[in-house]
């Protein structure tokens, strides 16, 4: 149990008030606007600084390099070149294939500061003041070269505006920042939460210690066990990957007993996409295996199915927009800004604008 916290425990299931997805009042922030999907000629906006534009822009380097010679990076398609391969090129790699890398990172920060001004132009952007950059991208020395050098092109244009790298780790981001979505209760008596963050590939799963403790803003909240699935490798159907869900679920249920970690009847669960009050998802899910979209499909009554209990009271589970919950996760080193947004490299561009609430001088 949390030390120095009360002993509570939530109420009788009847009694609670409905809970509410994809919230935009939060005890922390207010949610100015999340999943913007802006448009040109060429299609969305977004889509040129996502993490298959980066692969596209790379690959584009190597085929005209391939015109004249060889590609110095040698026979591996782009789409395999993983983030920490890419990382070693830049560190340690033949000058000019290391020379490739770097010219597809400048290429890719024009997009990125380009697609930033796109948003800076938004209503629910303006007075920005922070972005934090999150996403898979991010987790790469390739991913924090392309934020930097996108900074410096915000700055030089005129642009007061920092562009930042997320705290922590993408793939924990994406959990940690489901802690901001629950009840007051949770943080009394209680030491963590089960969180979810479901992708176009990939699906995590964690138990998030609050570390109350050590820290009660929850600047000190850490994964304390996650699990992942990469289903992008076996196209499952919608509803494998929830059973699949649920199973990681059970199992960090087991851990958490065992390691005597005391488990509030909560989950976290992020995902892409619109959220309504209801828990459906109104747009946005395209690139999840199977119809997320379906107004028959209720993911957080079927997670509560599959795991109706924790401990010893029923499941409540709460849903936001996945960009919303990795932004998040900042919330307690947002502070000293009041208007701040993130946005995440990944499948797509996903993006969130927030307000903190008595931000401080």
């Amino acid at each position: 149990m949390a030390q120095g916290m009360p002993e509570a425990r939530p109420p009788p299931h009847a009694s609670y008030a409905p809970f509410k997805h994809g919230a935009l009042a939060l005890a922390a922030v207010s949610v100015e606007g999340y999943n913007a999907e802006l448009e040109d000629g060429d299609g969305f906006v977004g889509d040129r600084a996502s993490g298959r534009a980066f692969r596209a822009i790379l690959e584009g380097w190597r085929e005209r390099l391939r015109e004249v010679g060889e590609d110095p990076l040698g026979e591996t398609p782009s789409d395999e070149l993983t983030k920490s391969k890419l990382d070693a090129i830049l560190r340690d790699g033949h000058p000019e294939a290391a020379g490739v890398v770097h010219a597809a990172i400048e290429e890719f920060a024009r997009e990125l500061a380009a697609v930033t001004r796109r948003f800076l132009r938004l209503e629910a952007w303006k007075g920005t003041e922070r972005i934090v950059v999150g996403g898979g991208l991010r987790a790469s020395r390739v991913g924090e070269l392309a934020i930097g050098r996108a900074a410096v092109m915000l700055k030089a244009g005129g642009r007061a505006i920092d562009l930042v790298p997320i705290r922590h780790h993408p793939d924990e981001a994406g959990l940690i920042g489901t802690i901001h979505l629950a009840p007051s209760w949770v943080f009394a008596g209680y030491d963590g939460v089960l969180a979810a963050d479901i992708g176009g590939s990939n699906v995590r799963a964690g138990v998030v210690s609050l570390g109350l403790d050590r820290a009660s803003d929850l600047s000190a909240a850490s994964v304390a066990r996650r699990e992942r699935w990469r289903h992008a490798d076996e196209a499952p159907k919608r509803d494998e990957v929830v059973e699949q869900l649920a199973g990681m679920l059970k199992n960090l249920v087991r851990a958490a007993k065992k390691e005597r970690i005391a488990l509030a009847p909560f989950v976290g669960v992020a995902c892409p996409g619109v959220i309504e009050e209801d828990g459906s998802i109104a747009r946005g899910g395209q690139n999840l295996p199977g119809n997320w979209e379906s107004s028959r499909f209720d993911l957080s009554r079927s997670l509560c199915e599959h795991l109706p209990t924790i401990g010893e009271h029923a499941t409540h589970v709460v849903m936001h927009n996945d960009a919303v919950v990795q932004g998040l996760s900042e919330v307690p080193f947002q502070r000293d800004v009041a208007r701040w947004g993130v946005l995440t490299i990944g499948t797509g561009l996903g993006n969130a604008v927030f307000t903190t609430h008595a931000a401080r001088a």
